[in-house]
């Protein structure tokens, strides 16, 4: 299995998603794929200019020459896609976003029914038959990966793609932290790295196992307050008197 790894937090391997991600990559090697890991923090990607000359006036190529010149076809090359992304505003973040939005030269202008829907046809060279979401958040609770993952569901559907899971953590970037005063957060990361195995394996992610990556490991109350007194800390050092 050839897997594309898109990682689009601002943190790269360093934040929650990478943590997530890193693991996964992991436990995804160990059941022998072959894993492209791609940071899109940085690169040139300017935005869809909506003009669809990839459909007409150069079929399948955009007019914009920036970072997207490599890495679609690295994208359609791929057979599995891992869209990375932390969760902002109860959804994908903007480099995440701009990315897919400039995918749209591998579908063809025609529309076509699938499923009793209205869709487009992919163009010829575009391989990849899977996608898998990884994202992280801030929040503990798991209802707020909703919205994304009905978001990647739906334009999985529209590219061809069957959804083979979303590995979702809450409170991600805290792990290290709640790992010191004695969590089980190994279990969740070594549920992580499950998850790249399962989709090697068998294709998808098993809803047990992302059930286990996405579990509660702290009490929340006690969490909301830890998080509160660090920020009032922080507003402290900064000389700014907290509510």
């Amino acid at each position: 299995m050839k897997i594309l790894a898109l990682n689009s937090s601002p943190h790269k391997s360093e934040g929650g998603t990478g943590l997530v991600l890193s693991r996964f990559i992991e436990g995804a090697r160990a059941a022998g794929a072959e894993v492209e890991l791609v940071h899109l923090l940085g690169m040139d990607i300017k935005p869809c200019l909506g003009c669809f000359d990839c459909w007409t006036r150069t079929p399948g190529c955009c007019v914009q020459h920036d970072a997207m010149d490599e890495l679609l076809p690295r994208f359609a090359a791929a057979d599995t896609l891992v869209y990375a992304t932390p969760l902002y505003v109860d959804g994908m973040n903007g480099t995440m976003k701009m990315f897919l939005d400039r995918c749209i030269p591998l579908i063809e202008p025609w529309f076509e029914l699938r499923e009793d829907h209205c869709r487009h046809p992919r163009r010829p060279g575009f391989r990849a038959r899977r996608v898998v979401l990884v994202s992280a958040a801030g929040f503990t609770e798991v209802d707020n990966f909703d919205p994304l993952i009905a978001h990647v569901k739906a334009a999985s559907r529209n590219m061809g793609c069957d959804f083979a899971g979303a590995l979702v953590r809450p409170y991600a970037s805290s792990l290290e932290h709640i790992a010191e005063l004695g969590a089980p957060v190994k279990g969740v990361l070594d549920a992580c790295a499950e998850a790249g195995r399962e989709l090697v394996e068998t294709g998808c992610i098993s809803d047990a196992t992302q059930g286990r990556a996405a579990r509660g490991l702290v009490p929340r109350d006690l969490y909301i307050e830890a998080v509160n007194q660090s920020f009032r800390s922080q507003l402290k050092q900064h000389g700014h008197e907290p509510r």
